[in-house]
């Protein structure tokens, strides 16, 4: 039987450590431009949207953020520390046409060398493959950055592409970020309740059998 003892569950745990960390560090080199992604979102539904953005001037802070939607009906951004929020709408249909992000007076905002990520939660989105998301980065020192250059068809990166989230299809519930697997016909509950049994049975043996090995290595002490 395999045992591991302290030197190795410190190497592993080591191991595991610094894999984290190449890969949230090899993510972050990859986001180059500002970026978009909506995990859980849908063709037609809701669900929240994460905006990255780093810092690409060498001598500036980020200080305001301003993200286009595709006017929708609801759309609520997240609250950040240092930063306030300005939702606009048509005044027509009040559906919301775009957020801003502004950094409040004497923080940083984002700094040189750093991104910054903002969320939103909405929707309805379209429903189509892709969403561009333009957006506009304003710097400390007055300078502006127009993401809205969309990407032609040979794949080309342009200079600076708007966000685009890639939207699977919708399952037709409504998309309200519920994910599909949710739904519960009785088994998977089931399976659940035995396996939580027998994980509670096998436990109270492990507590058992140690109380037992303890017992009978202090009277082999004792002998």
């Amino acid at each position: 039987m395999f045992r591991l003892n302290r030197s190795s569950a410190t190497a592993l745990f080591a191991v595991a450590a610094i894999g984290g960390a190449g890969t949230t560090l090899g993510a972050g080199a990859a986001g180059a431009h500002v970026s978009a992604n909506a995990p859980t979102l849908t063709q037609g539904g809701y669900g929240v949207v994460t905006l990255v953005v780093p810092n690409e001037s060498d001598t500036a802070a980020t200080t305001a953020v301003t993200v286009t939607l595709p006017r929708l009906k609801s759309a609520r951004p997240e609250v950040i520390t240092g930063w306030k929020t300005e939702v606009t709408k048509d005044p027509k249909t009040e559906e919301t046409t775009s957020i801003t992000w502004t950094a409040l007076p004497g923080t940083q905002g984002v700094p040189v060398g750093q991104f910054g990520q903002f969320r939103l939660a909405g929707g309805p989105f379209p429903e189509q493959d892709t969403v561009e998301l333009p957006a506009v980065q304003t710097y400390a020192d007055g300078e502006k950055v127009n993401w809205n250059q969309p990407t032609p068809e040979n794949g080309d990166e342009p200079e600076h592409p708007a966000p685009t989230l890639t939207l699977p299809e919708g399952t037709g519930d409504g998309g309200h970020g519920a994910p599909s697997a949710a739904k519960d016909d009785g088994t998977s509950d089931t399976t659940a309740r035995w396996l939580g049994g027998a994980g509670l049975v096998v436990g109270i043996a492990g507590v058992a059998f140690g109380l037992l090995a303890g017992r009978r290595g202090k009277g082999g002490d004792n002998a």
